[in-house]
Order: structure tokens, then C-alpha cells, then sequence
């Protein structure tokens, strides 16, 4: 059985495209044929390292030097498709080319099985990729953040999907509500491996990572960590991750006299080496959909604090056993629990030992089987038989 998943950029950095890499991984080393579709490509190599079992097939090639946006005597105008609503959060990609490109592909497919990995590859896929394909959403948000528009575009065209895949229980009932009769699973994404290094605690330094984008709320953190800095001047915050909030957020930082306790240091390739050195996790996004890298950082015994924002959080930690929650968007609260937790060492201990046994729940031996079922379960069903 082939398997197929899609991204909109496999070249790129961000948890989806993580998550989507170990899923593929893993599947292929279970005895799996696997591809990962890449809608666009604007990288020479991909940033996540991906099992050379694994077939990569890209569909649009935007790196420079690259064939421009017309073919034969086709010229493609620059806007916008018909398919992917206005509000998907990523609508700017799917020009005209692009979203034909995703049609021919997905059209062309006849058996097997495809996962589709955010809205607007969901929605061509449900429209038009043929039925003897079986044909799964994974949806790497939640819900409840995607505008009208989606949520309409969602509710219409999602039915004819085989199964819908979802990351947290709070997820899965918000699609069943919306969707009445359509299979909606809850299949967490895997981190990559258990095998990690523990903090030791030994360190003045929390850490943070992800997109410089609004959604992670970094804008936040630099300020709830200013008010620690003035009780422990001499603790420190990295936040780690690479996007167009660099500039603003370094403003921030130099606005507010951080510059010697906090660092925005980029992308890394090392980022399990970083947290097994860091004390403190810390997550201040305004909503996720499952926020793995929390996951890892439990994986490395770090306590976290984070947001209650939803979802996601709540659905992994139970607060005041693995992790620290606090009300969304409140600065004060998050620099109180992070305070709370920088004044007492055996606290965070305690916690960071309860977080190890939560993160098993996100092992790969733990997930992957979970998929396996559902595969086998709907390509038991009967289907058509592709067209010749």
C-alpha cells in the first residue's frame, strides 16, 4: 500500500512539516512504500531529515533560477486560485499555477491512500481526488482558530472525506459537532524519539521555540520574563525559531533593556541539546494545535509553563503534576508561575519527572499503530476501482 502525505513545503522548517517527516519516517520503516508530496519547493535539500526510503516528489519549484510562472505557451497569472478560501492562513501560496498543480496531482492519483496536511489541501483533495483513493484530513490546528470563511468551506466539502484526523479530544468533538457522520479520529502527532538526554537542572535558563509569528505570543513572554529578570537578574530566556516577527521582537527586546537576559537565537539543528540544557520550558502561544516541541522539552525532563490557550496544552499537561498553566495572555500569571518555578529547584524536579512519563504517550511505538489501524481499517471498506 502506498502512502502518500502532502505539504505545502516539505523544504521548509515549522512543527507540521517535523511532525508529517517523523510520520513518514516511521511509516516507511514499518514496512511501508511512502511519499511526501511537496507542493512548492524554495530549498535545495529539506531541513528535517527525512528517511531515504521516503520519496519526495515536488510539485511547484520556487527556488531562484527556477522555471518562471509560465509553461509552453501558458502564462500563469499571479493570483489567487478558486479553491483554497480567503483566511486559510496560508491562501498567499496558492496562486493560480500552484492550486492546479495540486489539482492535476491529486486527480491523477488512483489508489492508496492520501494525507492531506492543512485546510487547503484538504478541501482540493475532498473535491477531487477520485474515490478509489482513500482520502484523510490531518489537521495540525484546531478549529476553533479558522476564520469563517474556512470553517464554511470545512463544514460544506469535508463529508466527502474518508476520515478526518485530529490532534486533541477537545479538536475531535468540535468536528463532530460540525461534521455529523464523517469519521473523525484523534491521533496525536509522534516526536521523534524518547531516547533524551534529562536536564540536570543545573542551569539559570528557559527556553522558548517556535515561528517569530503572532500566534506564538512571544510578544508576551518578553515582557512576562522582564518581570523575572528584575527578582533573578541573572536567569535567561533564548527563544529559538526563525519569522517575520524577528525585527518587531527584537525592537521589543531592546525597548525594554533585555538584551543581556534575552537572546532570540534563530533556527538550530540542536535544539535537543539546547533543552537538555536549559531549567524551564516555557510556551506562550495564543492557540495551537498540539505544540510539540513542549512535548520534546517534557521529553528532556524540563517542567513548562504555558498559556491555557486553546488547544493543546491542557490536552497534554495536567496542571500542577507534568507543567505549570496559566490564563491566556496573561503576562502577570506567566511571569508568576515561572518565578514560582525559578525559586523552587524540587519543583521543578518533581514536575520535569512527570513529564518524561507524559511524553511517552507521543512516542512514535505509541502512534504509529494508531495510523496502521486506521489505514487498515478504511482500505478494508469497499471502495471503486480506479480508472484505467
Amino acid at each position: 500500500m502506498r502512502i502518500r502525505y502532502m505539504l505545502l513545503h516539505a523544504y521548509g522548517m515549522g512543527g507540521t512539516i517535523r511532525t508529517v517527516v517523523n510520520q513518514a519516517n516511521a511509516m516507511v520503516s514499518a514496512g511501508y512504500d511512502v511519499e511526501i508530496t511537496s507542493v512548492v519547493r524554495r530549498r535545495d535539500t529539506p531541513q528535517f531529515p527525512i528517511d531515504p526510503r521516503v520519496e519526495i516528489v515536488p510539485l511547484v519549484d520556487q527556488r531562484d533560477g527556477a522555471r518562471p510562472d509560465s509553461v509552453g505557451r501558458r502564462v500563469w497569472r499571479k493570483v489567487r486560485g478558486q479553491i483554497v478560501p480567503q483566511g486559510e492562513f496560508a491562501a498567499s501560496y496558492f496562486t493560480e499555477r500552484v492550486e492546479k498543480a495540486v489539482i492535476d496531482y491529486v486527480s491523477g492519483v488512483r489508489d492508496g491512500v492520501l494525507v492531506t496536511t492543512r485546510p487547503a489541501l484538504n478541501l482540493i483533495s475532498a473535491r477531487r481526488t477520485p474515490v478509489s483513493v482513500v482520502r484523510i484530513a490531518q489537521e495540525h490546528m484546531n478549529l476553533t482558530t479558522h476564520p469563517d470563511t474556512v470553517r464554511r468551506e470545512i463544514a460544506r466539502h469535508y463529508g466527502r472525506l474518508d476520515a478526518v484526523a485530529v490532534l486533541t479530544g477537545t479538536d475531535r468533538r468540535d468536528y463532530q459537532a460540525l461534521l455529523p457522520g464523517t469519521p473523525v479520529v484523534r491521533i496525536p502527532n509522534a516526536i521523534h524519539t524518547l531516547d533524551q538526554t534529562p536536564s540536570r537542572q543545573e542551569n539559570r535558563l528557559v527556553i522558548a521555540a517556535g515561528r517569530l509569528v503572532s500566534q506564538k505570543g512571544f510578544d508576551l513572554l518578553i515582557p512576562a520574563f522582564e518581570q523575572v529578570v528584575r527578582r533573578y537578574p541573572d536567569w535567561r530566556l533564548r527563544i529559538y525559531g526563525t519569522g517575520p516577527k524577528k525585527a518587531h521582537l527584537r525592537a521589543l527586546v531592546k525597548e525594554r533593556r533585555m538584551g543581556d537576559n534575552i537572546t532570540l537565537m534563530g533556527r538550530t539543528d540542536r535544539l535537543d541539546e539546547e533543552l537538555a540544557q536549559a531549567s524551564v520550558y516555557v510556551l506562550s502561544s495564543r492557540f495551537e494545535g498540539l505544540p510539540m516541541v513542549m512535548i520534546e522539552a517534557m521529553s528532556h525532563a524540563l517542567p513548562v509553563v504555558a498559556f491555557d490557550c486553546p488547544t493543546g496544552p491542557r490536552d497534554v499537561i495536567t496542571d500542577e503534576v507534568d507543567g505549570l498553566l496559566v490564563p491566556p495572555q496573561d503576562v502577570d500569571a506567566l511571569a508568576g508561575s515561572l518565578m514560582r518555578l525559578i525559586a523552587d529547584r524540587e519543583l521543578r524536579l518533581r514536575l520535569g519527572t512527570a513529564a518524561v512519563r507524559t511524553a511517552r504517550d507521543y512516542a512514535p511505538a505509541t502512534v504509529t499503530p494508531l495510523w496502521e489501524n486506521l489505514f487498515s481499517e478504511l482500505t478494508k471498506a469497499d471502495r471503486p476501482l480506479p480508472e484505467l
